[in-house]
């Protein structure tokens, strides 16, 4: 049988170009990590303190943002076209959005990197949470407006390609991977309304100098308006792969197609009015709105307890059918040898430890005792870095042969590989959260204070550093075997089935839930009214205290060519 790329080899270059962008920005990032590692827990020192913050905001914006939705991007054109089987209904708008997007994120990538080079007046040290007073160079909010333009444009070219096959099929159910992209890009479309009017409104005015001051809690605000759902965008695809790929590639089927559709409509519903839980500590905002916003972000449990639940069945679904016997040996009939399987289960079981790390960030009095400690890097490199990149990952061993038509090189290091960065992951995350609950700080690269020593309840804080430096190099070296393996594949010699690409349908079919679930309308309406009902309250409140614009002047992070200015503006602004 026709692998994808043999039935839609248009779509397939669509991807591979996606995914390139998406590998090349996980090498920098990875490389950065490092480098952060080393530098802070002092082992490897060759970079001044001050490029520190350059280095953690392309670690940040570079894995954050560009490596996981460009990936999010391909993966979803591929399940787009393999789920409606049909192609794409113009492929030179999709060729517009990876266009767009790869022209924003180089912007914004050149704005960062350039502040390594003193000679260039140019920097973005404004880490990957992007907001007021600190001043990035307007190249870097203006690449970020185009990269987020094009992702609205990716979503309208799968939305297209939807219309054209509900057309055709007016009675059938949404095939499963289409509606769980759509649900998705709903949630982003709604998200990104907060990033948007905070970058296009008030920084990138604010860093041409059109507008000489800006309201720092107001974007602020907006960007966690942002900033948590895009949690749930670059879960989203880890999701899709759980449930729809992790089932076959454990030999059996997912075990509840109307499950997997209710968890991805309660995130559309549940994602966005809850980013105020980021600012408990915000003095801005009334407490009242912090407990609504906790409350809210305790619902999310829900969605998560739905995947663990169907995920786990779906597996022992599959063990049973290879063999498998008892209540917990099943286990071992699962295929372990398997990269792509052992890869998107051990990103499972690192996002459980995740979730219960999680809580302890969304409870409002128990966060005060971690919030803007490594605690908190030590949670999102749970979630972000491990359930969902190594999901990726994974997922790319069984995904990049049907782009190309070609084998992968390596099944061994691609074992070795997922294998490699989860033990990386559990030395250096664990280190994180126990420093976090010690209050070593974030964000910091001298976290040494004087005539002060952290006091831990188990071990030391040179025992820490360790975790972290050691974890670090693990995972960097993960990254290399993952890029190597897969850069060497594209030197195999093309074959008739490198992949078993077929999805099987599931135990409890999409015809036994509600009709309901499928009325995306329905559900996008409902989602309006929950953030219109979160955040009108609380936005109005802001700009009462302190203006749509604010009266703060900024802080230009270039500092080498603006020091004295820099000084001046700092001083200003603390007065």
């Amino acid at each position: 049988m026709a692998t994808f790329v043999d039935r839609y080899p248009e779509e397939a270059s669509v991807v591979k170009a996606t995914l390139v962008v998406s590998f090349l920005s996980l090498g920098i990032g990875a490389l950065f990590g490092l480098v952060q590692a080393l530098h802070r827990t002092g082992y490897l020192r060759f970079l001044d303190s001050v490029d520190y913050y350059t280095i953690l905001t392309g670690h940040g914006v570079l894995l954050a943002l560009v490596f996981t939705i460009f990936f999010l991007m391909g993966l979803f054109t591929w399940a787009v076209v393999q789920s409606l089987e049909r192609p794409l209904p113009d492929i030179r708008l999709s060729w517009a959005w990876v266009g767009l997007t790869t022209t924003g994120a180089t912007f914004a990538a050149v704005a960062i990197l350039a502040g390594l080079i003193p000679s260039i007046d140019m920097s973005a040290d404004v880490l990957y949470t992007f907001y007021a007073p600190l001043m990035a160079h307007p190249l870097f909010y203006v690449g970020l407006a185009m990269f987020i333009v094009g992702t609205w444009l990716a979503g309208a070219d799968w939305f297209l390609a939807y219309r054209e096959w509900r057309a055709e099929n007016p009675d059938e159910r949404i095939p499963l991977q289409t509606f769980m992209v759509l649900t998705t890009m709903l949630m982003w479309y709604l998200a990104t309304l907060g990033v948007a009017v905070s970058t296009v409104f008030f920084l990138i005015p604010w860093s041409f100098g059109w507008v000489e001051t800006v309201n720092p809690l107001l974007t602020r605000t907006l960007f966690w308006f942002f900033g948590h759902p895009v949690v749930y965008f670059w879960l989203m695809p880890a999701y899709l792969m759980w449930y729809t790929v992790l089932p076959k590639l454990a030999g059996g089927r997912l075990f509840s197609d109307p499950l997997a559709r209710v968890v991805f409509v309660l995130f559309l519903l549940l994602s966005t009015p809850v980013g105020i839980h980021h600012q408990y500590l915000d003095p801005g905002i009334a407490e009242g709105f912090k407990f609504i916003a906790m409350t809210n972000t305790m619902f999310l449990l829900l969605p998560s307890l739905l995947t663990a639940f169907t995920v786990v069945a779906s597996m022992e679904h599959g063990a049973r059918q290879r063999g498998g016997e008892g209540y917990v040996s099943w286990l071992g009939s699962l295929p372990w040898r398997d990269p792509a399987f052992t890869g998107m289960a051990l990103a499972g079981v690192m996002f459980a430890a995740g979730g219960f790390s999680g809580m302890i960030n969304a409870g409002m009095n128990i966060n005060y005792l971690i919030h803007n400690t490594l605690w908190v890097p030590g949670h999102f490199h749970l979630t972000v870095g491990t359930a969902v990149a190594l999901t990726m990952m994974a997922g790319s061993y069984w995904l990049v042969p049907q782009l190309t038509g070609k084998r992968l090189y390596s099944r061994p290091i691609g074992l070795l590989q997922v294998v490699v960065w989860f033990v990386g992951m559990v030395l250096m995350s664990n280190a994180m959260h126990r420093g976090g609950l010690a209050g070593i700080p974030r964000r910091t690269a001298e976290p040494q204070y004087q005539n002060f020593d952290f006091s831990m309840a188990l071990g030391t804080v040179g025992e820490i550093r360790a975790g972290i430096a050691i974890g670090g190099t693990l995972l960097f070296v993960s990254v290399v075997l993952f890029l190597v393996n897969i850069l060497l594949s594209a030197f195999e010699e093309p074959i008739e089935n490198p992949v078993d690409d077929s999805l099987p349908e599931p135990l409890s079919g999409a015809s036994g839930s509600p009709v309901v679930l499928d009325n995306l309308r329905l559900w996008t309406a409902i989602a309006v009214v929950l953030v219109i009902l979160a955040y009108t309250l609380p936005l109005a409140g802001i700009v009462g205290d302190a203006g749509l614009l604010g009266d703060v002047p900024g802080v230009p992070v270039w500092v080498s060519a603006n020091a004295e200015a820099t000084l001046d503006l700092l001083t200003e602004v603390i007065a």
